[in-house]
C-alpha cells in the first residue's frame, strides 16, 4: 500500500512542476494578439518537450516520450505520437487529410508551429531576466553531418550560448548565407531594447562588408574577424600596410582607426583590433565601429561560446547529432525546443556560476595542460554552467523540491581579458 502511495505521490510532484514550468513557458512564448505565435496547446507540449529533454539529457522523440510516459503514468505511443506531430507541418498532421467517404472534417483546421514567430518571443524572454545592460550575439553556422546545415544566432553568455534565432537548410542546399544572416538580425533587432550595447562577433568565413555596414545601420557594433591578408591604412599614415604586420610576431598587439582594404570599392572605414598572444599559432584580426579606446581584442574571445553551444546540442549535452530527421522545417521546430531548455539550463546554472566570487577561485593555470587553441581570453570552467544548470533541476526532482527558474547575470565585459578570468577545466 505503501509503495503505491509513493507512486502515487510521484506522480502528483512531476505533474505539478511540469504545470508550472508550462505555465512560465505559456507566460513566456504565447501573445494571444498575434495569431502568427504559439497556442496554448503548442506551448503546452513545448513545455513536456523542453522538461522531457532535461530529465532524459537527449532531444532524441523516443527517447523523451519514453521518459515522459514513465513519470506521467501514460501510454508511451500517445506521448510519443503528441510530441511527434508537434515538428509536423499542419499538412502533414492525423486528420488532415479530407475523407470523402465518411465526410470527417476532423482534424482540418490543424495548425503549425511558426518558429520565426517564435525568436522575438524567446528575446524577450532573455531580455526581461538580464541583469546588464550589454549584450554580445555571436553568428556561426553548424552541420548535422550531411543532413542539416543551420544558421545560427544566439546570445552569448559565461562560456555558452542561446540561440534566438537560425534558418536550417539542408545540407548540400546550395543558398545565399548573407540573405538569411540579414533577415534574422533584422528580427531580433526589434525585440532589443535600444540603450543596450551590443556587439555582433563573426569568424573570418562569416565577413562581408555589406554584414558589417547593415550591423551599423541596425546601431550595433560589428565585432568581425578577417584574415591576415589584406591591407590597412592608419589614420594619418597614407599609406596601406599589410593587416598581417599590426601583431606580426607572438606576444603582439595592435589598435587604430583607419581604412581596411586598398581595393576601391571594400574599403571600409574601421578600427583594427590586432593581437597575437604567446602559445598562439596565428594572431587575431578584428575590425569595428567602435573607437580603439572604447574596445579589447581579447572580447572576441566570447565568440568561441557559441561553438560550446553547439557541441551542448549534439554531443555534449542534447544528443542533436543522431537526429534521424530529414525535413528542416521539423529539425527547426526541434531546434525551439532545444532553445527553450538550454535557455531554463543556462538560467539557473548561470544565476549559481554568478554568485561565487572569484577570489575564492584558486588560480590554476600552472596546472593545466597547454592545449592547442585555446586562448586565456576565452572563460573556461571545471564545470560549464549548462551542466551544472543540469544538475540542479535533476537534484530537485529526486528530493522532490520545487523547480528553480533563474536570471541572467552576464560578466562584465572589462573582465574578459587574459588577466582577469575564471580558470578551470572544460568539461561540459
Amino acid at each position: 500500500m505503501s509503495n503505491k502511495n509513493n507512486i502515487l505521490q510521484n506522480e502528483r510532484y512531476f505533474q505539478k512542476q511540469l504545470d508550472n514550468w508550462t505555465n512560465v513557458v505559456s507566460q513566456n512564448m504565447t501573445n494571444l494578439t498575434n495569431l502568427t505565435n504559439l497556442t496554448k496547446p503548442q506551448a503546452v507540449v513545448l513545455a513536456m518537450m523542453s522538461l522531457g529533454m532535461i530529465v532524459a539529457q537527449s532531444c532524441a522523440l523516443t527517447s523523451i516520450s519514453a521518459m515522459l510516459a514513465i513519470y506521467l503514468k501514460s501510454k508511451n505511443c500517445n506521448v510519443y505520437q503528441r510530441i511527434r506531430e508537434w515538428c509536423y507541418d499542419a499538412k502533414d498532421k492525423k486528420g488532415n487529410k479530407k475523407d470523402t467517404q465518411k465526410e470527417n472534417k476532423k482534424g482540418l483546421n490543424r495548425t503549425q508551429v511558426d518558429v520565426s514567430g517564435c525568436f522575438e518571443h524567446l528575446i524577450k524572454w532573455i531580455i526581461r531576466f538580464w541583469q546588464s545592460e550589454q549584450l554580445a550575439i555571436a553568428l556561426d553556422a553548424t552541420t548535422l553531418g550531411l543532413s542539416f546545415t543551420a544558421l545560427v544566432v544566439s546570445i552569448v553568455y559565461r562560456g555558452c550560448a542561446i540561440p534566438v534565432a537560425w534558418t536550417i537548410t539542408k545540407g548540400n542546399e546550395k543558398r545565399a548565407w548573407n540573405i538569411e544572416w540579414l533577415r534574422m538580425l533584422r528580427l531580433v533587432r526589434h525585440n532589443i531594447p535600444k540603450h543596450f550595447t551590443v556587439i555582433v562577433m563573426t569568424d573570418r568565413g562569416l565577413y562581408s562588408p555589406r554584414l558589417f555596414k547593415r550591423i551599423v545601420r541596425l546601431k550595433w557594433h560589428p565585432f568581425m574577424r578577417i584574415n591576415a591578408n589584406g591591407t590597412f591604412c592608419p589614420e594619418g599614415c597614407g599609406s596601406f600596410k599589410p593587416i598581417g604586420s599590426f601583431a606580426g610576431q607572438p606576444g603582439t598587439s595592435w589598435q587604430g582607426s583607419g581604412v581596411a582594404f586598398k581595393t576601391k570599392g571594400k574599403r571600409l572605414s574601421c578600427t583594427l583590433l590586432a593581437l597575437w598572444e604567446e602559445g598562439q599559432k596565428e594572431a587575431w584580426f578584428i575590425i569595428t565601429d567602435l573607437a580603439p579606446s572604447a574596445s579589447n581584442a581579447c572580447w572576441y574571445g566570447m565568440r568561441a561560446w557559441i561553438e560550446q553551444s553547439f557541441r551542448m546540442a549534439k554531443r555534449g549535452g542534447w544528443q542533436w547529432h543522431k537526429t534521424r530527421m530529414t525535413d528542416p522545417e521539423r529539425a527547426s521546430r526541434l531546434l525551439l525546443a532545444i532553445s527553450v531548455a538550454t535557455l531554463w539550463l543556462l538560467s539557473v546554472g548561470g544565476e549559481l556560476d554568478a554568485e561565487i566570487p572569484d577570489s575564492t577561485i584558486p588560480d590554476i593555470r600552472c596546472y593545466l595542460p597547454q592545449t592547442r587553441g585555446k586562448r586565456k581570453a576565452t572563460l573556461i570552467r571545471l564545470v560549464s554552467i549548462f551542466r551544472v544548470g543540469m544538475l540542479v533541476i535533476h537534484s530537485c526532482l529526486i528530493d522532490h523540491k520545487p523547480l528553480p527558474f533563474g536570471r541572467f547575470f552576464p560578466e562584465p565585459w572589462d573582465d574578459i581579458n587574459p588577466y582577469k578570468q575564471r580558470v578551470s577545466g572544460v568539461s561540459v
